[in-house]
């Protein structure tokens, strides 16, 4: 599968923040880096990232995607319905309070998705990679887009021109969820930026050069006014055989 296979470049994304009982995210990353990474792109989705969430050591964050909703169903019914999810889906479930904060996202416009090429994943059992993967999401109100286009018209070029392109931006799905046995947060309107870089300092750096810019004294402002509540930031440790890193 290489980068321009159309699972390669998911037009539907999953962004899943499970929360796990205490001392066990180790425990799930370790089954799911073994036993839940090929057996579920067999099936037609490609798994794009797995993550520590640095600021809660009990959240293990990632992502899917696939080429459209039709396939999303098709893909998940034969998953979940499978024999790998019947065998080994209980101590996966053990290891979680909630595993229901999902959003559905898209590509914000053409070529803002995931890129990736499933061929070149590490092994199991490969070192964590030396890299920080910053998301940050931004809320406005259902149905309003001046949100959206301010980060998208906006912000987006800034972010290009002090650093690091992001690796991706989306936005939300608006169709609705044919899987219901896996829930998504409803009545949402959300942009997410994900950025990579060499460690938390450059992340901090570039973050700083973004707000020192001119341009973005004057777009925040109109940002703040439309958000629902401040964006929410994830620092994130990608695992061994995440494809994002």
């Amino acid at each position: 599968m290489s980068p321009t296979d159309p699972v390669g470049r998911p037009a539907v994304i999953e962004l899943r923040q499970y929360t796990l009982r205490s001392g066990r995210r180790d425990e799930l990353i370790e089954l799911f880096d073994r036993e839940f990474v090929e057996t579920q792109e067999e099936t037609g989705m490609v798994v794009l990232g797995q993550f520590r969430d640095l600021d809660d050591p009990n959240r293990f964050v990632w992502l899917r995607g696939f080429p459209d909703m039709a396939v999303r169903h098709r893909a998940l019914t034969a998953f979940y319905g499978g024999p790998v999810w019947a065998e080994h889906g209980p101590q996966a479930n053990d290891t979680m309070v909630d595993s229901d904060d999902v959003l559905l996202l898209r590509p914000l416009s053409d070529g803002s998705g995931f890129a990736v090429s499933p061929s070149e994943r590490p092994q199991a059992g490969a070192p964590a990679p030396d890299r920080f993967v910053s998301a940050t999401v931004w809320s406005f109100p259902p149905g309003r887009p001046d949100g959206i286009a301010l980060v998208r018209d906006g912000l987006l070029p800034v972010l290009h021109k002090t650093g690091p392109a992001p690796l991706a931006v989306l936005t939300t799905e608006t169709a609705h969820n044919t899987f219901a046995r896996l829930p998504v947060r409803t009545g949402e309107n959300v942009a997410a930026v994900f950025t990579s870089y060499p460690d938390e300092s450059a992340c901090r750096r570039h973050l700083a050069e973004v707000q020192d810019h001119p341009l973005t004294r004057e777009i925040l402002p109109g940002i703040e006014r439309e958000q629902t509540a401040a964006p929410r930031i994830l620092r994130l440790a990608p695992t061994g055989r995440s494809l994002i890193s």
